[in-house]
This record gives structure tokens, sequence and C-alpha cells, in this order.
């Protein structure tokens, strides 16, 4: 099953809330969250900085992520930027493919 990191970061209402609750709840949402599309959360971790929170996930396909990510973003209490992740398997099976492709310009 894919892989995907959720960076998350809440807004002044979602950080309210987090107050309010507490993180082993927002955990818990989020596990429940990822199911309901069919995954399995693999980590989640609060942080310093810009990104408040790194939730790991995987879910079967790009649409199951898209709608995590967008149910995230359309609560309000968050913003969530979602990556791709590969391991290192993948990595190696695209350094055998030889797209055809050429720099602007040339």
């Amino acid at each position: 099953m894919p892989k995907y990191l959720l960076r998350v970061s809440y807004t002044t209402e979602g950080a309210r809330g987090l107050i309010k609750d507490g993180g082993s709840k927002r955990r818990s949402i989020a596990q429940s969250a990822t199911e309901s599309v069919g995954g399995r959360l693999e980590s989640f971790y609060f942080a310093f900085g810009d990104t408040d929170a790194y939730v790991i996930a995987d879910v079967p396909d790009a649409p199951s992520a898209a709608a995590l990510a967008l149910a995230i973003n359309a609560s309000g209490g968050a913003t969530a930027q979602t990556t791709v992740l590969m391991t290192p398997e993948e990595v190696d099976a695209a350094t055998r493919k030889s797209p055809l492709y050429s720099a602007p310009g040339r």
C-alpha cells in the first residue's frame, strides 16, 4: 500500500481545539480518518516550527490520500500538505526507466 506523509499545520482555531482536547485525541481522530478510507496510520508526531504534526499513513491510492487532505483542509482547523513516499526499491525501479525529455531551450 502506498505511503503518504502529511505535514499538518494548525490554524488558530485548531490550536485552541488541540489545547482543549489534547494530542492523543488528535492522533485517535487521524487513525479513524485513515482507517475510514481503507488505510493504516503508521505514525503521528507533533513538532516545533512551521509544521505542527507529521503523519505517515498507508492508504490504498491517491484519491484516498486526497480525500484525507481535503477533509483536513476543509475542517478549518488545520491545513495539510501531502507527499508521496517511495521505498528505495521504487527509486531503483525509477532509475531503470528512460523517459524522453529535453531541457527547456534545447
